[in-house]
């Protein structure tokens, strides 16, 4: 009776800790890559292309010029602007984009000791492995003209979530729009 109660003890004990323990789901999709320089990616400061959004894009800056870049006080107008968004299907930047890229670069050149994140995204078409390759190279393309501007790629670093954090739900351009992005985290 005794080892009856010893063994009733220790499985009660056994399933307490194990409540305790919990449990954290590893996400597979995620890929995290640290580019450490031209040489560590794929693209080249030549390679990215400034073509303009199609007439259905949700993005509309007019008047955006590198010069409204930064205000003396560090609020500048292209510093809000932490979302880089992208046409269906592609890594080029927009000469919109580009402004907001360099605004960062050169803001963060000037404050030591602060990394950055490029989270990529992609709209919920094509498969899980495109989508991911395809939000990491639109990160890259964002990295590459940040190094360009002078920004030190060890403060960088890539991260493709590719379909699996929408900002919108939706399913048609309107939302579509909204998830292929570009998001800049510092």
């Amino acid at each position: 009776m005794r080892n009856v109660s010893s063994y009733f003890i220790i499985l009660v004990v056994g399933f307490a800790l194990a409540a305790c323990g919990g449990y954290k789901a590893v996400d597979d999709d995620i890929v995290v890559e640290s580019v450490g320089g031209l040489a560590g990616s794929e693209l080249e400061a030549d390679d990215i292309s400034t073509s303009g959004l199609d007439d259905g894009s949700s993005l509309s800056i007019s008047g955006l010029d590198s010069a409204d870049s930064i205000d003396g006080d560090g609020d500048a107008s292209l510093l809000n602007y932490r979302v880089i968004y992208f046409e269906f299907d592609s890594s080029n930047l927009t000469p919109e984009s580009e402004a907001i890229i360099q605004a960062h670069a050169q803001y963060l050149n000037t404050v030591s000791g602060v990394g950055i994140i490029l989270e990529g995204h992609a709209d919920e078409r094509g498969t899980r492995e495109y989508n991911l390759a395809l939000g990491e190279n639109r990160a890259k393309a964002v990295f590459t003209l940040m190094q360009a501007v002078g920004l030190g790629a060890d403060r960088i670093q890539i991260i493709s979530y590719g379909e699996e954090r929408p900002v919108s739900l939706g399913n048609d351009d309107s939302a579509w729009n909204l998830n292929r992005r570009v998001e800049i985290l510092y």
